[in-house]
């Protein structure tokens, strides 16, 4: 069994008065590219922001690359790209490059300037979302797909070990979330890195990712082999009537190189 670089025990988070997760147990391992599904209001920004820090648990345990949550400081090694990201100010006088630069900024030393080895990461992740064309341009002059590619790189550039994404896609034509999809297959499959990203398009999880996660309150998991009915896991999550047809030839020219 591989290393789980997220583990959760009989995690319970309440918000607001209302038990949103209850009882969940799970375990990301290390190169996993999971897809996390459910309907809306079923729990899945509140676990992933629990996991990350941001909100608290009631009750269970988190640990993160082997340490208990309330110990773990290595917050560096995990991104997050939030479903709000490309809502940002049109005016706000910042190019594409400045704003990739900030995700090397260590929020312990604010002041100090950005070295050229910086600079030398932020090339390789423009260059590697495809977007250096795009680096003298103002962000608030960007396509909503581009805006996504920005905020990824931003976060890539401090080479973390976990990236977590909520709905990254929403809003984008459907060229803009083929072109996004394919590169974070090549970041799992080239750089390695664990990806969580929150998903409502099934054929995309079921064709491009190595397991997946339903959400409503309780949380199941499961890998994705061809051998493996999809409807198991969500129907947990979106109730018996629902059903996903899925079959051999769901994926063929759906991602092709765009």
């Amino acid at each position: 069994m591989a290393e789980p670089v997220i583990k959760v025990e009989d995690l319970n988070i309440n918000r607001n008065g209302k038990q949103v997760i209850e009882g969940a147990t799970f375990r990301v391992e290390r190169g996993n590219y999971m897809g996390v599904v459910g309907p809306n209001g079923g729990g899945k920004t509140t676990l992933l922001q629990s996991i990350l820090g941001i909100i608290p648990h009631e009750s269970g345990k988190i640990e993160i690359l082997g340490t208990p949550i309330d110990k773990f400081s290595q917050w560096s090694k995990i991104a997050w790209v939030s479903q709000n990201s490309i809502s940002f100010d049109e005016k706000f006088p910042i190019s594409v490059r400045e704003l990739v630069g900030l995700g090397r900024i260590n929020r312990r030393n604010l002041a100090r300037p950005l070295k050229s080895k910086d600079w030398d990461k932020v090339d390789e992740m423009l260059d590697f979302m495809g977007i250096k064309d795009l680096e003298q341009r103002r962000i608030g002059h960007l396509s909503g797909g581009q805006k996504q590619r920005v905020f990824v790189a931003k976060a890539l550039v401090r080479d973390p070990e976990i990236l977590i994404l909520d709905e990254p896609v929403t809003g984008v034509d459907a060229e803009a979330h083929e072109r996004f999809y394919m590169k974070l297959s090549d970041l799992n499959t080239d750089r390695g890195t664990t990806i969580m990203i929150v998903s409502h398009d099934l054929a995309s999880v079921f064709c491009r990712m190595s397991h997946i996660m339903s959400v409503n309150r309780k949380v199941y998991t499961s890998p994705i082999r061809p051998d493996n009915d999809p409807n198991e896991v969500l129907q947990k999550a979106y109730g018996d009537h629902f059903h996903f047809v899925f079959h051999e030839h769901i994926c063929e020219g759906v991602f092709e190189d765009v």
